[in-house]
């Protein structure tokens, strides 16, 4: 919709009935689109014929404009030790059960060596509990985190579950974790819904959880959705996806963009500012205690 149309909408009086809003009649706004204003639910409903297109097509502006902005950091964000950015490499990243945190390699490397020259117990870099010492004794964390609606908690025992194929426990567990706000929730109910695994096959459903994933600032299914704008001829929409991945430090967005821009469909001046902005993401996420830490597990 056009800035002179939105301008043009009064938004001092009920758009159903027009009665102004006063002291004791309040007007809440549609909650779609936010161009007009109700007194009652009932003069909302019987507004809608005449107002479903135009909220409609403003609604989908709202949400392209919310999906294709930039997002300030990735949905993993900062390692809560050293508040540097996590690695790239997930399997670079140690999840304690005790407190749900997730630290880098090089905060875990660097506690695992004091405790080591100082004799001390093993306990979480984090909050400090005793490490378990069995695997049950983890599981028995984790139930516990569960019960108090973690997050994520719940989306790592879906990943368990799904890994033993019980993919219906899988789906309440990411569904309950993406209620609450885990971004990583988001992307697994994604790939449920693509497979039809716990759940029947659905598109729409599955594209909603990328959106919700990708605006969070989940690189995976940002690549995702510029992979799939790219399969359905959307070219335009697949290069803004790759592009916002790659700023972020994505390395399949960046092989996608360099492939996008061989057949002409990114600009080179784009392609230059999407690699200056990936070396900058890569080079933020290194540390000396990092690269420690990739020295002795390379030994």
């Amino acid at each position: 919709m056009s800035e002179e149309n939105i301008e043009a909408v009064d938004t001092s009086c009920c758009a159903s009935c027009g009665v102004a809003e006063i002291d004791d009649i309040k007007l809440k706004n549609c909650t779609d689109c936010g161009l007009v204003k109700y007194c009652s639910g009932a003069c909302q409903r019987e507004h809608w014929p005449q107002h479903e297109e135009a909220c409609s097509k403003r609604a989908a502006e709202l949400r392209d404009e919310l999906l294709f902005k930039q997002p300030e950091s990735r949905h993993d964000g900062d390692c809560p030790i050293c508040c540097l950015p996590m690695q790239l490499d997930r399997s670079k990243s140690i999840i304690n059960q005790c407190c749900s945190k997730v630290i880098c390699e090089g905060c875990h490397h660097a506690n695992m060596l004091r405790e080591i020259e100082e004799k001390l117990e093993r306990k979480c870099p984090f909050c400090r509990t005793l490490v378990p010492s069995s695997k049950e004794e983890c599981n028995r964390n984790m139930m516990k985190r569960i019960e108090t609606n973690d997050p994520f908690a719940m989306c790592a025992e879906g990943l368990e579950q799904h890994r033993k194929g019980d993919y219906s426990s899988a789906f309440r567990y990411f569904t309950k974790a993406a209620e609450l706000g885990d971004v990583d929730a988001h992307g697994q109910l994604a790939g449920m819904y693509h497979y039809g695994q716990g759940v029947e096959k659905d598109t729409v459903k599955k594209m909603h959880h990328l959106e919700e994933a990708a605006i969070r600032g989940h690189l995976d299914a940002r690549f995702n959705l510029g992979s799939e704008g790219w399969n359905n001829d959307n070219n335009e929409s697949a290069v803004k996806h790759w592009i916002i991945a790659a700023n972020l430090g994505h390395d399949e967005s960046i092989k996608a963009l360099m492939s996008a821009f061989k057949r002409g469909h990114v600009k080179k001046e784009d392609l230059a500012a999407a690699l200056r902005a990936h070396q900058a993401a890569v080079d933020a996420t290194k540390s000396p205690q990092r690269e420690a830490a990739d020295e002795y597990n390379r030994k």
